[in-house]
């Protein structure tokens, strides 16, 4: 299936590789840069479940509704975080971009803007989705707002949609891009990160 075959994608020191059991030490440590699995609006794993998180992914893979990367550092290799394609519907060629995270380290750097690019072009130019889409807490203003600054525009809300870790129920706020708005936003895209750059 196209949408979860073996591909990895690379830019600006950045590399996207297919998650394996291999990224789990490295996993783990970038999830530690920050404890990033107390927030409570993320799906980071704690270090003791960081094999299931692979595990569960790599089952999805096989399922094929979710191609998870670990986002490396393409010098060193060092794992930087982790992104997923997932809810990936073949018959409509649609998929969303979540399961997003990164070290404390490098965020508000530019790993995101590049991850960011490589999969919107991977997944409008290659793949030929004509449609992408995100989700996120409804208390993730962080996430919204990196969301809005890729140009995706907001859907809607869809109350009480999902269990947080914490056992309260979350809210999900849905975004989408048209394969047709993607050219503005590559080129906006492109403009941020050359300036931060």
């Amino acid at each position: 299936m196209a949408f979860v075959e073996s591909v990895i994608l690379r830019d600006n020191g950045v590399a996207l590789v297919p998650l394996s059991p291999d990224h789990e030490a490295g996993l783990r440590a970038a999830a530690a840069d920050g404890a990033l699995w107390k927030l409570r609006v993320t799906s980071v794993p704690e270090p003791e479940q960081t094999g299931a998180y692979i595990e569960t992914a790599l089952h999805m893979r096989a399922e094929g509704s979710r191609f998870a990367f670990a986002v490396t550092d393409e010098a060193s290799g060092k794992v930087l975080g982790s992104t997923s394609y997932h809810d990936i519907i073949p018959a409509v060629k649609r998929l969303e971009i979540g399961w997003t995270w990164y070290a404390q380290s490098v965020q508000r750097t530019h790993v995101n803007t590049t991850c960011k690019l490589l999969m919107m072009g991977h997944a409008f130019d290659t793949l030929g989705c004509p449609v992408l889409g995100w989700r996120t807490d409804n208390f993730n203003f962080a996430s919204q707002k990196a969301i809005e600054r890729l140009g995706a525009k907001k859907d809607g809300v869809i109350r009480g949609h999902a269990l947080r870790r914490d056992g309260t129920i979350r809210d999900t706020v849905m975004y989408s891009m048209r394969a047709g708005e993607w050219p503005e936003a590559r080129a906006q895209l492109l403009y941020l990160l050359a300036r931060h750059t």
